[in-house]
């Protein structure tokens, strides 16, 4: 048996990731075509290269149905309740920056910071008669966040689509999303609050707490872990 190790199956996150263990020796492909998801890994035996979506990774590290992953430290700390039992961070890779934030329409002059939302809040229930609508993909994080800071009278909606798009078309007043520089939000007329940062995210590599392993498995991860400076 192998260690079973995650991997993002498209775009950057899996290039960048290709090229983090390519530096250290250790050489991750695809094994045929794009639609295929089963991997190869060059340079270190006893490792099994798995191809996954960077949102089923977490899923697939709690179950314990894979040994490592590289995926975002937003969606395990997202999609896993109590996330430090299940997994453990062993190290950040570097690349796939982007903070989580909460952002306001641009021409909401008074309302630059969670005080100002929390009144605002209140404002518009009394007005309107139901809760302020905050758009997310990341109803734990956001929940915990404005929890925290006091913030109430809001409801989350839930966005699968582009959530910077929700307030211009008024099924959300307010947004928390994940941005790395800012554009889209500002091109959308919409402003970060000064202490609206609810998270700072990077590709990580995460250790499965539960995955059973072997004698074999676990020479083998203890051989990666050497090779990879853990």
């Amino acid at each position: 048996m192998s260690v079973k190790l995650g991997v993002p199956s498209k775009g950057r996150l899996m290039e960048k990731t290709f090229e983090w263990f390519a530096a250290r020796g250790i050489a991750l492909s695809r094994a045929g075509s794009e639609r295929e998801y089963a991997g190869m890994v060059q340079g270190i035996d006893g490792v099994e290269l798995v191809l996954l979506s960077a949102g089923e990774i977490p899923r697939e590290l709690a179950a314990g149905r894979i040994h490592l992953g590289v995926t975002g430290t937003d969606l395990v700390r997202e999609k896993l309740a109590g996330w430090e039992q299940q997994v453990e961070e062993l190290a950040e890779l570097g690349f796939g920056h982007a903070d989580l934030v909460i952002a306001v329409p641009a021409f909401w002059a008074d309302v630059d910071c969670l005080d100002d939302l929390d009144a605002a809040a209140a404002a518009f229930r009394a007005k309107h008669g139901f809760r302020l609508r905050v758009a997310t993909k990341y109803h734990r994080l956001v929940r915990d966040f404005l929890r925290d800071n006091g913030v109430a009278d809001y409801q989350l909606v839930d966005s699968q689509g582009a959530t910077e798009g929700t307030v211009k078309n008024e099924t959300a007043e307010a947004i928390a999303d994940i941005t790395s520089s800012g554009d889209t939000l500002r091109a959308n007329h919409l402003k970060i609050l000064s202490d609206g940062l609810v998270l700072r995210s990077q590709a990580t590599l995460f250790r499965a707490r539960r995955a059973e392993m072997d004698a074999g498995q676990r020479a083998a991860m203890a051989n990666l872990s050497a090779r990879l400076g853990l």
